[in-house]
């Protein structure tokens, strides 16, 4: 074979592929169905697209506003709480008025009873509830035990004393109650320990 010969057959594309025509040279019907498939397929795949683009950037931009709002209902949620405090400020600056006119200090501690009231039933009024634990059983999920007495006037693990109060916020706990339980032992614990030995 000349070099010429085998030059020719590598230009030569084999008959699968080529396109197929009839013998007038025109194109046949099932390739132009299937182009007309393609554009179609093509079209709504570009429509498909710029509708995914169009979702895209929607969902973005809601992000981006539920980050924003997010970030201002924290800068501003306890707004109502402040507003429900600044008359208790204007009371307090009042009884502070009050007691340097008169020089009387029993009107001072009045006021502040009463500013005292005032503060505490706003924070009742905003899901703030207060822990009395005096003579209350010794509960650890509420109360913080500071020290331990031994009182024949309380029952083992009652509380005797109350340091400072705690708070829940809506059942949540805000602050334990800081306290003094009695740390005297039952009858029946004394009975047992003296049988043990």
């Amino acid at each position: 074979m000349s070099q010429k010969d085998h030059k020719d057959e590598e230009l030569r594309l084999p008959p699968e592929q080529t396109d197929v025509a009839d013998t007038d040279g025109a194109q046949s019907p099932e390739i132009d169905q299937l182009r007309g498939q393609l554009q179609e397929q093509s079209e709504e795949a570009r429509k498909n697209y710029d509708l995914f683009l169009r979702e895209r950037a929607e969902t973005e931009n809601f992000k981006k506003r539920m980050v924003r709002e997010k970030s201002e209902a924290l800068r501003f949620a306890s707004e109502p709480l402040v507003r429900d405090l600044l008359p208790v400020v204007d009371n307090l600056e009042r009884a502070v008025e009050h007691a340097d006119a008169d020089g009387n200090g029993q009107s001072v501690l009045e006021g502040v009873r009463l500013v005292l009231k005032s503060l505490l039933d706003i924070l009742e009024r905003h899901g703030v509830k207060r822990i009395d634990a005096v003579g209350e059983r010794f509960d650890p999920s509420r109360h913080e035990a500071m020290a331990q007495v031994e009182s024949a006037a309380y029952a083992p693990n009652q509380v005797v004393d109350q340091h400072h109060s705690g708070y829940l916020l809506h059942d949540r706990l805000l602050r334990p109650a800081l306290v003094t339980v009695n740390g005297r032992k039952s009858a029946a614990a004394i009975a047992r320990d003296s049988n043990s030995d």
